[in-house]
């Protein structure tokens, strides 16, 4: 899809446990918004593919079983290669105290749940430019 002002945004990873959800965001993110996508069902499995596939940006839901979204991004944080990369929080708790504290753990941004299909990619888009223009 080309780039947001300047950074690249092609290929995102979502990380989702909830199946019904994935297949949902796959539609939303490859069909409608033309992203390159990967979808992992857990924070574990993303670990061990985040590295071959180089997103561009990683979409984590929150509430995760074992590891859930912050877990997985402080572990993602470690990685050389993902060390800089993107994070978006997926979550229905969207309290403003809950989203200041996803945001203090280096998030660029929040989408709630239920997520808008049509509307997601522009979402995602929108929250990268906000983040390159500040």
């Amino acid at each position: 899809m080309g780039s947001v002002d300047g950074r690249h945004l092609d290929k995102i990873m979502y990380v989702e446990d909830d199946p019904d959800i994935r297949a949902i965001a796959e539609l939303a993110l490859q069909e409608v918004g033309g992203f390159t996508t990967r979808l992992c069902s857990s924070g574990k499995e993303a670990l061990e593919v985040v590295s071959e596939f180089e997103p561009d940006l990683i979409i984590l839901d929150v509430m995760m079983p074992e590891m859930d979204g912050p877990q997985t991004l402080k572990s993602l944080r470690h990685l050389p290669e993902t060390r800089l990369t993107p994070v978006v929080f997926m979550t229905a708790r969207i309290q403003s105290s809950e989203i200041e504290e996803y945001l203090a753990l280096g998030a660029i941004g929040v989408i709630p749940k239920p997520f808008d299909p049509m509307t997601l990619a522009d979402d995602i888009r929108r929250l990268v430019k906000e983040q390159v223009s500040e």
